[in-house]
């Protein structure tokens, strides 16, 4: 490294086209960027999705879900496998170990499937694919007074353009209902003509078709031979011949049932505001450029609106590039300021020639690891932009260390080329070590598991390459531009100034800080002590809960999602009246927000999408930005869950206003192998959850039963030939229907049903008219044939790992998620426990991901904790001083708490990386000051002499580093907006952690070095004491 210094400080041309060489390959590489909100999450699960048409739960379960699982028992790299099974349909979800080859994991899953022999003939082919875990980039409204084929039509026909956008290639519809043709037949019509199911099915099937016969090869070249008859309306369905007469009489589909060509037998209503509507949802694709993406759909709609039908609108009412830029826009407002001030104040207490040149090296180190982005799988967003946020002070710390150094040596030696190098060979073991330290400070980040791991990766990736690149600056390029820094003998003006603030840093030292810092080393054990009492207050502080912790911080979101899940078997009728229920609290809310508002035209909300179906009922509003309305978007949640109220009969309620769904919530899976013990369990742990204040829509998993209408043969019936299975055949034919074929269309195939019309299949007094049909064409009545009798079903079953399991889903208007929790393990759950054996209860959610990744944490830091020990033992060759340097760092976490306290804002995942890069800033320090200290003891003085002479002189860029790392970071601080909330506890972390750590470094250091002497002295006293009797005895 010396060599290298020299040759760069000597050849100026060299270190300039070094510089500008970063900077071009930085504007490239910014150019090939994606960019994204929020980093996209990597599927992890893979899910097999099975449909058994009509199947009762009960019976997925035991005759296709359980055989499935246990095929995957023994499969390598499994973390949990979770079922969930209802009428006709089941997922597994087989949730693999983060680091596994997700392509081969999948491979592996459909061999084990495809090995699955003896499934029953009724089943669709499973399906097994990835978790689809894309997130939607913009969301378009298509919305008129259309009806609902033709409004769908035009959705389908908008998508397929949006799909052709530059920047724009996974394009979906939300809210529509999929296509089906249902055949419908006359019960009296098909006794009329004596026609059966079968008949009808195989009449389509043999008739509806496309089939190549091959080819006629002539003289004039190949003739293809294709029958070409595929049904695609109802009139060619309604033509097709069912059976015909020796005297030529025929009988068509037509004359047998009624052919509707509509959708699947689900009731959908979604509006926009009032009107019917469709969105358009275009989702994040693995190359993606969010802004650009944006500025195509925002083209094409200009065009797109004047081609609209009259009463049809285009709403853009969801674009993440807003979200992207309005936080981008924040981080950079805030980066800039804070340059600034940091430039500002290295003005005033150095150079501004050094000020100059350390404030370029930090925009030279950066955009040096812009091009390093694309390579490492990096994309700019808000967590990589905030990255360069935090590391900002360890690098300005680099340039400020060997700037100050070169700086002092200029001024004793009248500057040169010599006192540059001089100056920064000083420096160049403490600050590449430090540097090296830090780096491994962050790896652990790189190689944590789970969703979290999406962040961690790309800050720690970030911050290691912009400290790398920091090096190069300030080693190769930064001598080079201070190599004819002079000494100073007059100057005026403003200079004058800049010289006598630069001065009374240096008196201050000298004076002030001498006298203080020896009085603490000679009361150092009472210096000591009071650190340490210091940061053991913080931890109780922490402990106790004055500084509450949320493990993912809430990123508001300009939305508000409200679902409630039905349980299965619920009315249509009855999610209206919930959907009713929504629309109200709305409207109240509003109300409220204009009566509030001075002149009575306050803004609250944008758009209101809702969509109703049997099973669900869901509501997206947009609210307004948030300049303009009165209520941030938790506000408004909050206040909507009190307008609401409570569902009672819903199986699941969540009210979410977060981008990255952190708002808070209490989860638990419970298992038991008795579904009734399993139902009482869960019921007692509700009840709990529900006496406190901020617990809200308690719900559980666990559906109840249903009505379930049991066939059994009757004596006789067997003798007829009539067996059950071809009663549950025919009867399955009339109710849910056979599927015959499906229809390639435009938008997608559709399926062709044979069936009884809607109004029969919904009503059971049809079953008395109902007529079995015997193989000799006797038809018989229904229950001439077989005993019905009404018993209790299953609506629903979920298994975990191979057990029946509830999930307990809580939702929580406050921040007191982890006092529930504790309070719940230490009063409720032993008891409960106890009361049923054989339960066993996981934590679920956040607070499952919050176990995992502190015991990932704590094992990886470990050892990151022996490398940073180690390649400091290597630097000073000595065990002892890495542990007097490593002292400081628990203080970066005293520094945060109190910090966390100050602001009255809890403690999260991303407090720990300001805490981070505070250890950062502190090792470097510290590493200066003990390299210094070193120094001086080889010149033969006392331990307090030379830790006292080395603070006075290592005092400006300790306390240059701390102060411009905190100022640095006031803008954000100060940053009121929503955009840049969630990254406060970052802030406030790494701006109190280098803070406090200023004092530890100045005055606990120095103290617990001269305690470390003393300990030596101590010890070469005993080994003397020992040395001596030993003399004694041979003598």
């Amino acid at each position: 490294m010396g060599r290298l210094i020299d040759w760069f400080a000597h050849n100026p041309v060299a270190a300039n086209l070094l510089m500008v060489g970063i900077l071009l390959v930085g504007v490239l590489g910014y150019a090939n960027i994606e960019r994204e909100a929020f980093p996209q999450t990597k599927s992890n699960t893979v899910n097999v999705s099975i449909v058994w048409p009509g199947a009762a739960p009960q019976e997925l379960e035991e005759q296709v879900v359980v055989r499935l699982e246990e095929s995957f028992s023994d499969l390598e790299n499994v973390e949990h496998i979770r079922s969930e099974v209802s009428e006709g349909s089941a997922t597994i979800r087989i949730e693999a170990n983060a680091k596994v080859d997700i392509a081969e994991f999948l491979n592996d899953v459909k061999l084990r499937v495809d090995g699955v022999s003896s499934l029953p003939r009724e089943i669709e082919s499973p399906q097994v694919r990835l978790s689809d875990r894309r997130q939607e980039m913009i969301r378009l409204a298509v919305h008129g007074d259309l009806s609902e084929r033709e409004l769908t039509r035009l959705a389908e026909q908008i998508r397929e353009e949006v799909a052709q956008l530059s920047h724009i290639s996974v394009v979906e519809l939300f809210g529509d209902r999929q296509e089906e043709v249902s055949i419908e037949l006359s019960e009296q019509a098909m006794r009329q003509y004596g026609l059966t199911f079968d008949d009808v099915a195989n009449a389509i099937r043999a008739s509806s078709i496309n089939l190549s016969s091959g080819s006629v090869r002539t003289a004039n070249g190949d003739v293809l031979l294709r029958a070409r008859n595929m049904a695609d309306n109802e009139q060619d369905f309604e033509d097709i011949i069912l059976s015909q007469s020796k005297q030529g009489g025929v009988v068509r589909v037509g004359d047998v049932a009624r052919v509707v060509d509509g959708y699947i037998d689900e009731e959908i209503l979604a509006t926009l505001n009032g009107q019917s509507a469709v969105l358009v949802q275009v989702k994040t694709s693995d190359k993606m450029d969010v802004v650009k993406a944006s500025e195509s759909m925002k083209e094409w709609l200009k065009g797109a609106r004047k081609r609209m039908p009259d009463g049809v609108s285009l709403t853009l009412w969801w674009d993440s590039s807003e979200i992207y830029s309005n936080r981008m826009a924040t981080i950079s407002r805030a980066a800039l300021s804070g340059l600034l001030l940091v430039f500002l104040i290295l003005i005033f207490t150095l150079r501004p020639v050094v000020a100059l040149w350390v404030t370029v090296g930090i925009g030279v180190a950066f955009l040096g690891t812009l091009s390093m982005l694309p390579v490492n799988d990096v994309s700019l967003n808000v967590i990589s932009t905030f990255a360069f946020l935090l590391v900002i002070g360890i690098v300005v710390d680099d340039a400020i260390v060997v700037g100050e150094s070169i700086h002092h040596h200029s001024s004793l030696h009248d500057g040169g080329v010599d006192s540059a190098i001089e100056g920064t060979k000083m420096v160049a073991k403490p600050v590449i070590f430090a540097v090296l330290t830090t780096i491994v400070a962050f790896l652990p980040w790189l190689f944590l598991t789970g969703e979290v791991v999406q962040i961690t990766r790309q800050l720690s990736i970030v911050i290691s390459v912009a400290l790398i690149l920091s090096l190069i600056e300030a080693f190769l390029i930064l001598p080079a531009h201070l190599r004819k820094l002079k000494h100073r003998k007059k100057v005026k003006g403003i200079a004058r100034l800049q010289q006598r603030i630069e001065q009374s840093v240096v008196t201050f030292a000298k004076g002030t800080y001498r006298s203080i810092l020896s009085a603490a080393l000679r009361q150092r054990y009472f210096t000591a002590a009071t650190f340490i009492a210091f940061f053991i207050i913080s931890v109780s502080v922490f402990a106790s809960g004055w500084v509450k912790f949320s493990f993912m911080p809430e990123i508001e979101s300009d939305q508000v999602n409200i679902n409630v899940t039905m349980p299965d078997g619920s009315s249509y009728s009855r999610a209206m009246e919930i959907l009713q229920q929504l629309q109200r609290a709305e409207k109240k809310l509003e109300e409220e927000i204009n009566a509030e508002s001075a002149e009575g035209g306050g803004q609250l909300v944008e758009n209101w999408y809702t969509r109703a179906r049997r099973d669900s009922v869901l509501a997206l509003v947009k609210l307004a930005p948030p300049e303009v309305r009165q209520l941030s978007a938790k506000e408004t949640a909050n206040r909507l869950r009190e307008l609401v109220g409570d569902i009672p009969d819903a199986q699941s309620v969540t009210v979410d206003y977060t981008i990255n769904n952190a708002s808070q919530r209490i989860n638990y899976s419970v298992e038991h192998p008795d579904l009734d013990i399993l139902r009482q369990a869960v019921a007692d742990l509700e009840a709990k959850l529900r006496t406190f204040e901020n617990v809200f829509y308690v719900r559980n998993d666990l559906q109840g039963t249903a009505d379930e209408l049991h066939f059994s043969l009757l004596p006789g019936a067997k003798k007829l030939g009539i067996d059950l299975a071809a009663v549950s055949k025919q009867v399955r034919q009339a109710y849910y229907g056979e599927e015959v074929q499906r229809l390639p269309r435009a938008f997608g195939d559709v399926k062709v049903m044979v069936r009884y019309p809607k109004n029969t299949r919904r009503n059971l007094d049809s079953l008395d008219d109902f007529r079995f049909r015997t193989n000799d064409g006797r038809e018989l009545p229904l229950l001439s044939v077989v005993s019905v009798e009404f018993a209790p079903g299953i609506k629903k079953i979920n298994r975990r790992d191979g057990r029946r399991s509830a999930y307990i889903d809580a939702e929580l208007s406050g921040d007191d998620r982890k006092e529930i929790s504790d309070e719940m393990e230490k009063d409720f759950i032993p008891d409960w426990k106890a009361k049923y054996p054989g339960l066993q209860l996981r934590k679920e959610g956040q607070a499952e991901g919050e176990e995992e990744f502190f015991k990932e944490v704590m094992s990886l830091y470990a050892v990151a904790l022996f490398m940073m020990y180690a390649l400091i033992a290597i630097a000073f060759k000595s065990y002892w001083q890495p542990i007097i340097i490593m002292s400081a760092i628990p203080f970066g976490f005293m520094g945060a708490v109190y910090g966390h306290l100050i602001f009255n804002t809890p403690m999260a995942l991303y407090s720990y990386f300001g805490i981070g890069a505070a250890v950062g800033v502190v090792i470097n320090d510290n590493l200066v000051l003990m390299d210094y200290i070193g120094r001086l003891r080889e010149k033969r003085i006392t331990a307090i002499e030379a830790v006292i002479e080395a603070g006075v002189k290592r005092f400006r860029p300790i306390l240059l580093t701390s102060l411009t790392t905190f100022v640095g970071l006031t803008p954000m601080l100060a940053e009121r907006s929503t955009q840049a909330q969630f990254l406060h506890p970052a802030v406030i972390s790494l701006a109190f952690g280098v803070l406090f750590a200023l004092f530890v470094t100045l005055l606990f250091v120095p103290a617990v070095y001269c305690i470390s002497e003393d300990i030596d002295r101590v010890i070469e006293r005993i080994k003397s004491a020992f040395s001596s009797k030993k003399v004694e005895v041979e003598s």
